[in-house]
């Protein structure tokens, strides 16, 4: 059984929320703040992260912050809140969410994207074991079955998204893939619900871990089209 955590303050949604997930066969951890949060994430295995921003003890995205920077976890982490500004979608991103969810939304919405959360688990669990193949691909070494990618010879940790954008990419180089291809393999099987932003925020967080610049661009934007991966890879 999969655990959520649920962080969200307004009690008559959290209470919804919490219904919804449980009738569907989750086994969820309701709070209102962030240091009950906090203190139930470190005491009992988590796999997807549920959090308002605006909360009474503080922000959702330092709370994010922390879950990614300090503890170092890549959880799924997905934002409900009603901060739903350009900037603000921007700004959760960056600070490490997989997706972003703007109030209000309904609950058909928000369980489609759980219950795509967990199918991207169980497949890249699928994948893990099926394969064992070294991808290797200009300066990039990357092995699909320990989630393990060098650049240089040097370890670089990748978030969820990051990991599955380059497998996408190492899948089909130099294919270009539009916005809406990345947004269909990485997120909802439709690509409905998810901003636009999501691809360039993550190609760009992906390009600066794997010293991906200017003057020797691994993946280019086709203006109009979308992106590709510049190399040619192959199998050791």
């Amino acid at each position: 059984m999969y655990t959520i955590l649920l962080l969200e303050d307004e009690d008559a949604l959290r209470r919804g929320i919490r219904f919804k997930l449980e009738k569907d066969g989750y086994h969820v951890i309701a709070c209102s703040t962030i240091h009950d949060a906090s203190r139930k994430f470190l005491s009992q295995t988590v796999h997807l992260i549920l959090c308002d921003i605006m909360l009474p003890d503080g922000s959702g995205l330092d709370f994010c912050k922390y879950i990614r920077e300090e503890l170092q976890s890549s959880v799924q982490f997905i934002f409900l809140t009603a901060m739903d500004t350009e900037l603000d979608i921007v700004m959760g991103y960056e600070t490490g969410a997989d997706d972003y969810i703007t109030k209000p939304f309904s609950l058909a919405v928000l369980m489609s994207k759980v219950h795509s959360v967990f199918k991207r688990i169980e497949n890249l669990s699928l994948s893990r074991h099926a394969k064992s193949a070294v991808i290797r691909s200009g300066r990039l070494t990357y092995c699909p079955g320990e989630m393990q990618l060098l650049v240089d010879g040097q370890p670089v940790e990748l978030t969820r998204n990051e990991y599955r954008l380059l497998q996408l990419f190492l899948s089909h180089p130099k294919q270009i893939l539009s916005k809406k291809q990345i947004l269909e393999q990485m997120f909802d099987s439709d690509g409905n619900f998810v901003d636009d932003n999501t691809v360039a925020v993550n190609i760009r967080r992906l390009r600066e871990k794997i010293n991906d610049t200017a003057e020797k661009r691994i993946i280019k934007n086709i203006r109009g089209m979308g992106y590709v991966w510049d190399y040619e890879t192959e199998q050791v």
